[in-house]
């Protein structure tokens, strides 16, 4: 751990993790070592770090691989989930060791074991370690294995301040420029396990971006949330998103309660729109909640009900409709409370979800269904359901927040190497 740790803070960032990945597989006495990162489409992995340690390095100009892409030095493969041995290592957060592929013979060469390895922080999915092993390893080495993968998490996150090499490697389809801005507004980790909630967000963008946005901040004793979503499409409507967001990143870092926070926003936007002549208003759900109580504080700015999960049952919170952020000065604004009972889950989502292409979609049944995934899981998978409803054609972004409640603030979560094991995804009935 101490040569790893050497290693990243030696290297430049944009080799810190390749520095790393190889001190981890020559301590290992690996074959082969690979980094896998999180691709953001949050439906594959992309091999960003593929080091021979028995081989010599292909050379720089053979012919691309299947699913590869290259700039100057650097190549990125993709691995697509397919329910397979990547995937499951993924969800289940534990490592996994495979042997020797059977019938194989002498010509194929040496018998070779293979290690997966999750690199997890918090419960957010950085990506995976692939060790290839000329034997067995040892119930010490795979305790070894996992701990130094917990380690790269945190050489990832460290390291990607400095380059745009890991999110490079992560972008596996061109953005627009609104994207880009959209995509720059969400949380930095977009999943969080704390000790009394796990929260995770998705954005599955439509072809012309249509301003959605979900954000959090986790205090001492409070988590704020919101779900926004601006009118329009395109830049504008990112443009608006950002002055959503930021108003209220501003009004929640001075301090203001959420009301004031509201109420800051809509004057931000007032203002913005009347400087430029546009009506740029905002629909919302902008929410706390105290952590020592399980007490949620929701406004509800024109935006579509969120839905709670209770035991086996799933109902929207009926709470009061106040007009839009953005659109008139008088407006006025309430909360409403909501008190969390432990094993309850609320989901957040954009009308996105909703739009009349998915009408088959019975998002209250999908979210019964869909109970035993970690939030990770539920929100990309609610988003397919969408995806596959509309033929891949979405009309408008579809945005999912999820935030499962479990109660017992200040104690400490039963992390293993990033992960609640407790939290894990179980198997779809």
């Amino acid at each position: 751990m101490a040569r790893a740790l050497d290693a990243a803070e030696a290297a430049s960032p944009v080799e810190a993790v390749e520095s790393v990945t190889r001190e981890l597989g020559l301590a290992l006495n690996a074959t082969r070592v690979s980094f896998l990162i999180a691709d953001l489409s949050g439906r594959a992995l992309v091999r960003l770090a593929h080091i021979e340690l028995d081989t010599p390095e292909p050379a720089a100009g053979s012919p691309l691989g299947a699913h590869e892409r290259r700039a100057l030095e650097e190549s990125a493969t993709v691995v697509p989930f397919d329910g397979g041995p990547i995937e499951e290592a993924v969800r289940s957060q534990e490592v996994r060791v495979f042997p020797p592929e059977p019938r194989r013979t002498a010509a194929d060469g040496p018998e070779l074991w293979r290690v997966l390895a999750p690199v997890t922080q918090r419960g957010e999915v950085i990506g995976l370690l692939e060790f290839v092993l000329p034997d067995e390893p040892h119930q010490d080495s795979v305790a070894e294995i996992a701990r130094l993968a917990h380690l790269l998490a945190f050489v990832v996150i460290a390291n990607r301040r400095h380059t745009d090499l890991y999110e490079w490697g992560q972008r596996t389809r061109p953005l627009s420029l609104s994207a880009e801005i959209q995509h720059r507004l969400l949380p930095g980790p977009q999943t969080c396990e704390a000790g009394a909630f796990t929260l995770a967000g998705w954005l599955e963008p439509a072809a012309g971006i249509a301003g959605d946005t979900f954000d959090y901040s986790l205090a001492r004793d409070e988590l704020h949330l919101s779900l926004t979503d601006a009118m329009g499409h395109g830049v504008a409507a990112a443009l608006a998103a950002t002055l959503c967001v930021g108003s209220l990143r501003n009004a929640r870092a001075e301090g203001a309660s959420l009301l004031e926070q509201v109420h800051t926003t809509n004057q931000s936007l007032l203002e913005h729109a009347a400087a430029s002549a546009l009506e740029d208003f905002v629909t919302g759900l902008i929410g706390r909640v105290d952590l020592r109580t399980g007490s949620m504080e929701l406004v509800n700015a024109a935006h579509v009900a969120p839905y709670l999960a209770r035991g086996d049952d799933v109902s929207t919170l009926d709470l009061p409709v106040d007009l839009p952020l953005g659109l008139f000065a008088e407006s006025t604004y309430r909360a409403s409370r909501i008190t969390l009972e432990p094993g309850d889950r609320v989901v957040f989502v954009t009308d996105g979800m909703l739009e009349r292409n998915a009408v088959d979609v019975d998002l209250a049944a999908e979210i019964r269904a869909t109970r035993a995934l970690h939030p990770r899981e539920a929100v990309r998978v609610l988003a397919d359901r969408v995806l596959d409803a509309t033929g891949h054609a979405l009309s408008d972004d579809a945005t999912v927040l999820c935030v499962d409640w479990h109660g017992g603030h200040g104690r400490d979560r039963g992390s293993v190497r990033g992960a609640e094991r407790g939290r894990v995804s179980r198997p779809l009935t």
